[in-house]
């Protein structure tokens, strides 16, 4: 009753397993793209992405204890 084939014998039994591996695949990469989108918005602190000026760092390193107050004054002064 078909003929030849399901598909009325056009020669399309090639595109299905074509479409299914394209299918899959844009199905996996969309899901390693979210992931990476996911990991790269956790890996930062503050939530942006832009680095820290060189003032903020100065801050840091002086609370954390790493240079002296007159060390600290002094770059700040070259810095401002």
């Amino acid at each position: 009753m078909m003929g030849p084939g399901m598909m009325g014998g056009f020669g399309w039994g090639w595109f299905m397993p074509i479409f299914f591996i394209i299918f899959w695949g844009l199905v996996i990469w969309g899901i390693v793209a979210l992931v990476r989108g996911r990991s790269e918005s956790r890996g930062s602190d503050s939530g942006s992405s832009r680095p820290d000026s060189a003032l903020e760092i100065l801050k840091r390193r002086y609370a954390k204890g790493e240079i002296t107050k007159e060390e600290y004054e002094e770059k700040k002064h070259d810095l401002v």
